[in-house]
């Protein structure tokens, strides 16, 4: 069972799995969802009736991953996951979505895996995809539901980077991976919705922001690549990419039959200092 630890507010006592139920020391008590997930969400973690990323915004996102867009991103980030050698060293995926990111990058270690996420519809999708693995319902924005030093690696692909949290749940010299979009990314078709093909890049202040917390940053890499993408693909990354778009804004891609389209991300390497990290490479 992987360390997970109550929610409720000032107890973050460790739970323990008794049949279908996590029970901690005070008595809370949280049901295992009959889908197989474990809802740890607190009436505080929630802005709304469903929080997290609309169901449009879920399956858009598992069907653009499905078409295989994020393959060559999921190469690149396999060297850094391979570097820890201990045995079934455990993985935390904060903001895990429908959870594709998983089973693809640790295909052999479910029981050492837990993917956290807000969204009550992402997190079924997932465990309905890879059941083994341990699948949480909670705000990875605020407290997380995981153990004092009890993961060996944190990964946050696009999704939320709670800094302290991540600091306090990683073993000393435990590492952390941080995809971001880069500047480039899906610029052309933020030209076409926008009129404006605004360029941000946003790596150094993450990497500022997680060394003051004691993350040091290893490795940094770049990924791009340039996709051909049909109209359906197209509806699939503005669904998945903006939660409110303009009628306006949308009506200027009618027209278009399909586009070549940049994919861009920064990926960060980063470990919790406790011993000698390896010298920085960028």
């Amino acid at each position: 069972m992987f360390q997970l630890r109550c929610t409720v507010r000032d107890c973050q006592q460790l739970l323990e799995q008794r049949e279908r139920e996590l029970v901690c020391g005070a008595g809370h008590r949280f049901d295992r969802a009959k889908q197989g997930y474990w809802n740890l969400l607190q009436p505080q973690d929630k802005k709304s009736k469903n929080p997290g990323d609309s169901e449009d915004a879920v399956l858009a996102r598992h069907r653009w991953l499905q078409r295989g867009h994020a393959g060559s991103l999921i190469e690149t980030l396999r060297p850094w996951l391979a570097r820890d050698k201990q045995v079934d060293p455990r993985t935390l995926d904060l903001g895990c979505g429908e959870g594709s990111f998983g089973p693809a990058l640790f295909p052999a270690d479910a029981h050492a895996y837990c993917g956290i996420d807000l969204s009550k519809r992402a997190i079924k999708l997932a465990v309905r995809n890879w059941p083994d693995a341990t699948w949480v319902l909670a705000n990875a924005d605020r407290v997380l539901p995981a153990a004092d030093e009890s993961v060996q690696r944190v990964i946050s692909l696009f999704g939320r980077r709670p800094i302290s949290e991540i600091h306090r749940v990683l073993v000393p010299g435990g590492i952390c991976v941080v995809a971001v979009p880069g500047e480039e990314d899906l610029i052309e078709l933020r030209q076409e919705v926008q009129q404006a093909g605004h360029r941000r890049s946003r790596w150094e202040m993450i990497a500022e922001e997680m060394s003051q917390a004691g993350l040091e940053v290893i490795e940094k890499k770049h990924w791009q690549v340039n996709v051909h993408l049909q109209p359906d693909a197209i509806a699939d990354a503005l669904a998945m990419t903006y939660r409110a778009v303009r009628h306006s804004q949308k009506s200027r891609l009618d027209a278009v039959q399909a586009m070549h389209v940049t994919l861009a991300a920064d990926l960060l390497l980063l470990q919790r200092k406790g011993h000698s990290p390896e010298r920085s490479r960028f």
